[in-house]
């Protein structure tokens, strides 16, 4: 049987089917009616995904191999290898997905993000994690930060849309495997969003709202050019000085 979700897609065909016979049997000549229904039907699109038609359908759109082998870390040691409707087409309509998160001893992190479509749950299944999320802003203007210490096996949420973080606290590698309640949750990593978007936020709009200098977030913005990040995972990087002295947060890459 198939799942109850691919049922719309199935909906979806026999809407068109119905269509079809309404607006191109009266008003297109034999000829051309057969290409215009196929055109149709080929660009049938559900969620913003092609809908396959069923009688295409194979077991590999439900299959995707490879994910016992480890990522390649980034600036901020760590890999996210992504399962999502764009890696497994099986999963449109089905309101789910997952990820397989690798981190580097001693510090490596998956920084500061969100899903703006999808809560997060989060299972360690190798190593250690410090995590935690932040709440929406309160009452009182606060925001309260909920952290925990995982191990093996331990699992952790992590509410839709709230900022949150991981990050290996111990001497050898980790590895995780994380759930989400969206074909295609997205994510919003904090840093790169507000200080390597194209164009820049304008840097004296960053200076008022991060209470500094406007040399400073200039500082902060060269870390996240693109030509130097390559990748929307890319953290702050370097342990060098930011104007005016004092210890730079780049060198944990805490993004």
């Amino acid at each position: 049987r198939l799942p109850v979700p691919w049922l719309h897609c199935l909906l979806w065909w026999y809407s068109w089917s119905a269509l079809r016979r309404l607006v191109f049997s009266p008003l297109t000549p034999p000829s051309s009616k057969t290409s215009a229904l196929r055109t149709v039907q080929e660009s049938l699109i559900v969620n913003g995904f092609v809908c396959k038609n069923m009688k295409m359908v194979t077991a590999n759109d439900f299959f995707l191999p490879g994910l016992n082998k480890p990522g390649m870390l980034n600036a901020q040691g760590s890999a996210v290898t992504p399962v999502t409707v764009r890696q497994l087409p099986g999963l449109n309509t089905l309101g789910i997905s997952m990820a397989r998160i690798d981190f580097g001893p001693n510090g490596g992190q998956n920084p500061p993000h969100t899903h703006p479509r999808g809560t997060e749950i989060l299972t360690v299944i190798m190593g250690q994690l410090l995590v935690g999320f932040v709440t929406s802003n309160q009452q009182d203007g606060k925001n309260l930060l909920f952290t925990k210490q995982l191990v093996e096996g331990d699992v952790f949420v992590f509410p839709q849309g709230l900022i949150h973080f991981q990050v290996n606290n111990g001497k050898v590698p980790a590895v995780a495997i994380a759930a989400l309640s969206s074909q295609d949750a997205g994510v919003i990593t904090i840093a790169n969003a507000v200080f390597g978007s194209t164009p820049p936020i304008s840097d004296l709009i960053l200076a008022k709202a991060f209470m500094t200098e406007k040399d400073t977030v200039d500082w902060i913005q060269a870390k996240f050019a693109p030509a130097m990040s390559g990748n929307s995972s890319m953290g702050g990087g370097g342990y060098d000085m930011p104007p005016g002295g004092g210890e730079g947060e780049g060198g944990n890459s805490t993004g």
